[in-house]
């Protein structure tokens, strides 16, 4: 049995999508091809992928963005999607929080 249990999806969507909604939305504008999305929910996750419904011009939207490796560990989670963030942020000229502001 895999470590990525439902439960622990559960607790990472929870946690990305009430503490980290401007930054869900700056990964698929970013790196999801939906530049012009105005709003995203991580809905999903598996061993090679986060999954993410969007809003794009008042339509729903299923957009998966792969981990640059398989996940290993429930650790690489939080390092991919730091990742992530950092990489959407200089793709679309935004400045990311310093880690006093996490």
């Amino acid at each position: 049995m895999t470590w990525l249990t439902p439960e622990v999806i559960g607790a990472i969507k929870k946690h990305m999508n009430s503490d980290h909604v401007g930054d869900n939305l700056l990964i698929v504008r970013a790196l999801g091809e939906a530049p012009t999305a105005t709003s995203a929910e991580l809905t999903d996750l598996d061993l090679t992928a986060a999954e993410f419904t969007v809003t794009v011009d008042g339509q729903p939207v299923v957009v998966q963005i792969p981990w640059q490796q398989p996940l290993a560990d429930r650790a690489q989670i939080r390092a991919e999607v730091v990742r992530m963030y950092h990489e959407a942020c200089d793709r679309l000229g935004v400045a990311p929080r310093t880690e006093e502001q996490h």
